[in-house]
């Protein structure tokens, strides 16, 4: 256990109560030797939010203090809620008056008020870390003041900008602020213009606006590029040396039409009897990502690739995401093959081993061309390909149905994928499709990664998991009360809910009009799936054991768990050393994977977003065909068959006065009693579009 975890521990028993500096030396049993390492180990803590310091320099764990860690959410409105680091904790209602300069995602400590314990409210008295010290939005300016209007509209100050600062930026550019003092009570944010990014309606400035709010990577600095450089083209006879030659067996790849890193292959050999041998062959990117190297801590900091609309920002540079590491077609590849063996008849695993490896695949396949051979669309000139994938969908279905059996939910989202023109304008928004080919991807590196993760957790070796929590009881009961309306229930035990429950619920309203308000409130009272060094399990998948392993080229938690895996391969165990290493190091990698995970979410979401609206945009005075996703007290929601939603205001509704009523999920017309109701099919023009809020009004035909 390390030093800070011993602190925690001690600090959350019943009897403690705040000390000191001193008297928690005495507590531990340190002399004046060790008082700057203590003090620097509680300050970090400190930092952390972990524990806090009183004004009586005595320290406690928040929990105890009537205090919540976590980062704060704001609303364009100027509230916002604190988000706890601990999930058992509820979100903070934060009141304008409360904030006291906090800003959207800044790291904040707030003092619960004891009145409001079931919806809890508070006031923010410390903020741990900024998160806005650039701020990208719209320069305005009169003839003597300027300010940004940010483009998060979470960020509720716009920013005042000193004309010495406005570095000849014009009106309505899009700009980038640094801020040079934070808002307090009655006055806004100062700051001032670093990067002038260009017109708002010019090409590519959108997503370049993004990229800098987010702050996400921009290049690899040149120590990274230099490293990736000095890697070898080819793989080579010493590289290849010491491992299980795979080169003359039937291994490839399966993607989608416009991947360029393929960091996964699979095999299949038909054993005695129903049984097969799988085999999940995974590009050995720690064969060239060496442990403290700067192409490491850039790939640690970066955490994963984002895949905007119009780009990748890979987690490594190229040599390594599209070349070297890539399992192209026909070329020598080092890698780490899991081979498992399965019963074709009921999905029961058998035996399993991990070996470092080198594979040639033989083919780079797509996910169309495999859908079209499944269908006999078309066939491949070989034939023991076409039958080795057929054998494969077989064996995906049987570990689908295997999964589902035991609970696993699914939830069934369309997806939109948007066509770019050379400008990076939209040409068109299309439905991306899934078949049985995404499938069979999915079901084989399911199946790698629960195999990894248990292998490790029964070892009780030192590991990275990704874990799915339940739902807290809390979220279980609102999502009753809100499935009562339309007559359903979930059933629960003491306020616990079998992932099994949640997709039975999944299954009664595939059906039905309410399906996607149904599916996406069901989805919202489950907790996000996060990296752990404990398992947890897996409640979304009803996995008892589950990690990443797959994907090292665009992912760091599987990038530190094929070190461990190759590792644990050649000396069957670990040292008690490089055990301690990586107690130590795996909650940070962790929780910073986790929270880089969540930033790469968001940018990716926000891209399409903006696209889809900049689309509309083009499309005002357009007539099309709806229907109506989601009714509230100001109007509803209507889906086009592209997946764009847009609002009709009730306020637009002017042939009659509209009631909403709740539990029918309608509005209905005070005189004529005209009814619009969830799922209604309705035609609607395109009235406004606001590409700042990235909102779509619509108005009924």
């Amino acid at each position: 256990m390390s030093a800070r975890e011993e602190i925690l521990n001690f600090m959350h028993s019943k009897a403690y109560r705040p000390m000191t500096l001193k008297e928690l030396m005495v507590e531990f049993d340190m002399d004046s030797s060790e008082y700057s390492a203590f003090r620097d180990l509680l300050e970090g803590m400190e930092k952390d939010g972990a524990i806090v310091k009183t004004r009586k320099e005595r320290y406690g764990v928040p929990e105890k203090m009537n205090l919540v860690v976590g980062k704060l959410q704001g609303n364009r409105r100027g509230f916002g809620f604190v988000i706890p680091d601990n999930p058992e904790q509820k979100d903070v209602y934060i009141g304008l008056e409360s904030m006291n300069g906090a800003m959207h995602r800044d790291r904040v400590i707030a003092r619960l008020h004891k009145a409001k314990a079931d919806k809890p409210e508070g006031e923010i008295i410390r903020i741990l870390k900024r998160a806005n010290e650039q701020v990208v939005g719209r320069f305005e300016k009169t003839r003597h003041i300027g300010f940004v209007v940010p483009d998060d509209s979470r960020l509720y100050h716009d920013v005042f900008i000193p004309q010495r600062y406005h570095k000849k930026a014009g009106e309505g550019d899009k700009v980038v602020v640094k801020i040079e003092k934070w808002p307090e009570t009655r006055r806004n944010p100062e700051g001032k213009i670093i990067k002038v990014l260009g017109s708002q309606d010019a090409p590519g400035v959108d997503v370049e606006s993004l990229i800098h709010r987010l702050d996400l990577p921009r290049g690899f600095p040149g120590k990274v590029s230099k490293e990736a450089s000095a890697l070898p083209s080819q793989v080579t006879d010493e590289a290849r040396s010491n491992r299980l030659d795979l080169r003359d067996e039937l291994i490839f790849t399966i993607d989608g039409e416009d991947a360029k890193d393929f960091d996964d292959a699979i095999s299949l050999e038909k054993m005695e009897g129903s049984w097969v041998k799988l085999g999940v062959h995974i590009a050995d990117v720690s064969e060239y990502v060496g442990e403290g190297s700067y192409l490491d801590m850039e790939a640690r900091d970066r955490g994963t690739s984002i895949y905007l609309v119009d780009r990748v920002i890979p987690m490594l540079p190229e040599q390594i995401s599209n070349q070297i590491c890539s399992l192209q077609p026909l070329e020598d590849r080092l890698t780490v093959s899991l081979f498992i063996e399965l019963d074709t008849e009921d999905g029961q695993a058998g035996n399993y081993s991990f070996h470092r490896s080198v594979i040639s695949s033989k083919y780079r396949l797509t996910y169309n061309q495999v859908n079209s051979y499944l269908k006999g669309e078309e066939k491949p000139e070989d034939d023991r390909l076409l039958t080795t994938i057929m054998d494969m969908n077989e064996l995906a279905k049987v570990l689908k149905k295997k999964r589902f059996q035991r609970g696993s939910i699914d939830f069934d989202f369309p997806e939109a994928y948007v066509e770019l023109d050379e400008d990076g304008s939209t040409v068109a928004i299309h439905r991306r499709e899934r078949d049985d080919a995404e499938m069979l991807i999915e079901e084989f590196m399911i199946k790698a990664n629960e195999v990894v993760a248990e292998h490790f957790c029964r070892r009780d070796i030192p590991f990275l998991y990704r874990i799915h929590e339940a739902p807290n009881r809390d979220d279980i009961r609102e999502l009753n009360e809100f499935l009562h309306n339309f007559g359903f229930h979930i059933k629960e035990k003491d306020g616990l809910v079998e992932p099994s429950a949640l997709q039975v619920m999944l299954e009664k309203v595939k059906d039905r009009k309410e399906k996607k308000l149904i599916n996406t409130v069901i989805l919202r009272s489950l907790k996000q799936a996060r990296y752990h060094w404990l398992n947890m399990g897996h409640f979304g998948l009803a996995s008892n054991y589950y990690t990443h392993f797959t994907s090292p080229i665009r992912r760091y938690p599987d990038l530190t768990i094929h070190r461990i895996l190759k590792e644990s391969i050649d000396r069957s165990t670990l040292s008690a050393s490089k055990q301690e290493q990586l107690e130590e190091l795996l909650p940070d990698v962790a929780r910073h994977s986790s929270d880089m995970e969540r930033r790469a979410m968001e940018g990716e979401r926000e891209s399409v977003d903006m696209k889809m609206v900049e689309y509309m945009e083009r499309k005002v005075g357009e007539e099309y065909d709806g229907h109506i996703t989601s009714v509230m007290p100001f109007g509803f929601f209507v889906g086009l068959e592209n997946l764009v939603e847009g609002l009709v205001h009730v306020s637009t509704l002017a042939d009659d006065y509209y009631h909403y009523l709740e539990k029918e999920h309608a509005l209905i017309g005070e005189r004529r009693r005209k009814i619009y109701r969830l799922g209604d099919q309705v035609r609607v023009q395109v009235d406004k579009v606001n590409k700042t809020l990235r909102e779509i009004d619509f108005i009924l035909v």
